[in-house]
């Protein structure tokens, strides 16, 4: 069963090394992942589980010990999806950031597996995906790393679309109440036009929070770039 999760954004610019000169613009999310991420520590679960948006190439479920990079970004850093034997796929940038946030927290407090998700991987795979994760263990935790609409302003990855703001901040209310029916009544194709990579993760985190009577809160929310970032924790 689910007993917390948190939500954080996925972008590598999340880690200081990447975003360089820029590292400071996103420090108060970095803090809000910090929070949600004592919030699965406190939990105490018997696994955890990090959820995040992949191509094709790197969609399925990534074992304890996983490794990725951020050499693609311009910078020479790895990391590891806990402490194991290195898996044969690199990460996922999604789970990669993932990753980095829980070594940055020193995560210690329960094995750490990472599943890949299409990001056009309809509604009721997604929710069917998240019930599967949480009937793996009497206590499971997810990180489900994905981000809101890419379209909020002129100078946005997908340029300004006067749809993304309703978008994002019916995103934000689901995840600030844990509204599951809300989450699982986002439209893929409208996320789709609107770049909205973490409508796919959020969805499975729909179905593994079924009967689980989580309470949520929504600890930073903000569009920096152009993109909607949320961070919020489920307990």
């Amino acid at each position: 069963m689910l007993v917390a999760a948190a939500v954080c954004p996925a972008p590598p610019l999340l880690v200081p090394e990447v975003a360089a000169g820029a590292a400071a613009e996103l420090g108060e999310a970095r803090t809000a992942c910090s929070d949600a991420l004592a919030v699965l520590a406190a939990s105490r679960p018997d696994l955890l589980v990090v959820v995040g948006a992949a191509d094709e190439d790197h969609r399925g479920p990534y074992p304890q010990g996983a490794r990725g990079t951020f050499r693609g970004f311009g910078v020479d850093a790895d990391v590891q999806l806990g402490a194991g034997d290195e898996g044969p796929r690199l990460l996922p940038p999604s789970l990669a950031v993932g990753a980095w946030l829980l070594g940055r927290a020193g995560w210690g407090a329960a094995p750490v597996e990472g599943l890949g998700v299409g990001e056009s991987l309809d509604t009721a795979r997604c929710l069917e995906a998240g019930r599967g994760l949480a009937a793996r263990e009497e206590r499971v935790a997810l990180l489900v790393m994905g981000d809101g609409s890419a379209c909020r302003t002129l100078k946005a990855p997908g340029y300004l679309d006067d749809r993304a703001a309703a978008f994002d901040a019916a995103a934000a209310r689901a995840l600030a109440a844990a509204d599951l029916p809300a989450l699982a009544a986002l439209e893929s194709g409208l996320a789709h036009e609107l770049k909205a990579a973490g409508r796919a993760p959020w969805q499975v985190l729909a179905g593994a929070a079924e009967g689980a009577g989580l309470e949520g809160r929504l600890l930073y929310e903000d569009a920096p770039y152009g993109v909607g970032y949320f961070v919020a924790a489920w307990s």
